[in-house]
């Protein structure tokens, strides 16, 4: 790739992988699929005018510019920090293995502890105090069997897991920039993460964190681990989602049991009603299922999208019918992309290179499990052109 050697990447390359993850409409799966598609991101760049527009965009796609990008990482190294790409060996294997793995990662602190094996501790912000002694406990004694602890810095359980965990290592994931703490009494205990550990983030630096980066962090916390551990949640609440994501990334999940007097006991004792995650009342629990021949696989396989013997390119013709056929198919609820191949009877190649082209013009968008829709604007235009 532009010369360089087998684990390395050149400076014009790490530039070119920021401003791509950072260009309009390329998400997660997209640069994937344009790394995929192209071979580089340099390529890519030069590729995203033509296929955005072969996808239907009438203005010009807004890419990343390199004075944003070079900025964004000399502000980084300032702060001692680093720029972790999805395609360098260091990047964590098991989160690379999400398909919807971040392209690139803000990482303060010791990265040395990505190479170490995770388990993520999640709970109540709200959380009692007996709950919070749990999570300390649980994260000093998985610390000491040489697991790095990942969190998310929030009030509660979060914050008596990276306490428990500073002597063993501990990684803080967080929803803003890698430089933005939140919430704000956490200040100290970032700091001593930054010294001791790891701080580690999708967001460009000096992001405030929004609503929608939350479950976006989530997905990254249980990516990264092993197994998620819910010592408290309430119904609906975030340590939920990403109790989900850890099933469906293929983690184990584990809950504490507790009173049916407590409100804050009630998520965990769903997931263990439901047989969703063991019952845990130890660290020597959890350390027991991880060794279990019947533990679950760290870090499914991520489905190429192109699969053996299927040619890497399709003709222009047969991609314009593919974009023809999906818009047809492609409605609000979002679908299998193996059930539009299914249906439309086009090659593979055609069909991907069609959705790549449509999802970069704004007209389609990616959704986690394999799954594509149309955006709402582009149904309203559907919906407007419709003969009475």
């Amino acid at each position: 790739m532009n010369g360089e050697t087998p684990g390395t990447i050149t400076p014009a390359e790490r530039l070119a992988r920021l401003r791509l993850a950072r260009s309009e409409n390329v998400g997660p799966i997209t640069y994937r699929q344009l790394m995929s598609h192209c071979g580089d991101a340099v390529t890519a760049l030069e590729a995203l005018p033509s296929l955005a527009r072969r996808g239907g965009r009438r203005r010009p796609i807004k890419l990343c510019g390199e004075d944003r990008a070079a900025g964004e990482l000399g502000r980084l190294e300032a702060l001692g920090g680093r720029l972790l790409t999805l395609e360098e060996p260091d990047y964590p294997p098991a989160l690379a293995a999400v398909e919807d793995a971040p392209p690139v990662l803000c990482l303060l602190g010791g990265p040395a502890l990505l190479a170490r094996p995770t388990l993520a501790i999640v709970g109540a912000r709200n959380a009692s105090a007996n709950g919070r002694r749990l999570a300390r406990q649980f994260a000093a004694e998985l610390g000491a069997a040489g697991f790095a602890v990942a969190s998310g810095l929030a009030r509660g359980i979060d914050t008596a897991a990276h306490e428990g965990a500073l002597e063993g290592g501990t990684v803080a994931v967080l929803a803003g920039g890698p430089d933005v703490v939140y919430p704000p009494e956490n200040q100290a205990l970032y700091e001593a993460i930054r010294a001791g550990g790891l701080v580690l983030a999708e967001q460009p630096i000096g992001t405030t964190p929004q609503a929608r980066h939350f479950p976006r962090r989530n997905r990254i916390i249980s990516g990264l681990s092993r197994g998620v551990l819910v010592v408290e949640a309430a119904p609906r609440s975030g340590s939920l989602i990403t109790a989900r994501l850890a099933l469906e990334q293929g983690r184990e999940l584990f809950a504490v049991p507790g009173s049916p007097l407590e409100p804050r006991a009630r998520g965990c004792n769903a997931l263990l009603r439901e047989g969703a995650a063991h019952l845990v009342e130890s660290a020597e629990d959890v350390l027991r299922a991880l060794e279990s021949p019947f533990a679950r696989v760290q870090a499914p396989e991520i489905r190429g999208e192109l699969r053996a013997g299927e040619p890497p390119e399709a003709p222009p013709a047969k991609v314009e019918g593919a974009r023809t056929a999906l818009l047809g198919l492609l409605g609000a609820e979002p679908v299998l992309v193996d059930e539009l191949l299914r249906q439309c009877h086009l090659s593979p190649a055609a069909v991907r290179t069609a959705l790549l082209e449509l999802e970069l013009a704004g007209r389609v968008e990616r959704h986690p499990g394999q799954r594509v829709a149309l955006r709402m604007a582009e149904i309203g235009l559907a919906e407007a052109a419709e003969p009475l």
